[in-house]
């Protein structure tokens, strides 16, 4: 799975993302080799979005999200915003949690039609 995070382009969110990795490099039921993570400033999302299957927005841009939406629901790629006091937390494992769900959703959701 290649989650995007997409943030303000700050710091904070990379430690989040290596948060992220180490959960899935701990679990035993996650394989490494299965995911793919990158983060990248908001601005840069529409040149970047291609190929991604699920992006997570960071709760400082939720004032962008009406600008990522029309980037990526015309591509079908589903999207999370992560709660600010999980992102306060650098809580990695809520947030792959949120990721896996949310793609699981997005999926389910595909097959009913």
């Amino acid at each position: 799975m290649k989650i995007l995070l997409c943030c303000a382009g700050g710091f904070s969110t990379n430690m989040l993302m290596q948060n992220m990795r180490k959960v899935v490099q701990q679990s035993e039921k996650l394989n490494e080799a299965d995911f793919d993570f990158t983060a990248i400033p908001a601005d840069s999302i529409e040149s970047q979005i291609d190929g991604w299957d699920i992006v997570l927005v960071g709760p400082q841009i939720t004032h962008k999200i009406d600008f990522i939406k029309s980037i990526i629901e015309p591509r079908d790629i589903p999207y999370a915003v992560i709660d600010k006091d999980v992102y306060g937390q650098m809580d990695g494992a809520t947030v792959m949690k949120l990721a896996l769900v949310t793609h699981k959703k997005h999926q389910l959701a595909k097959q009913a039609i």
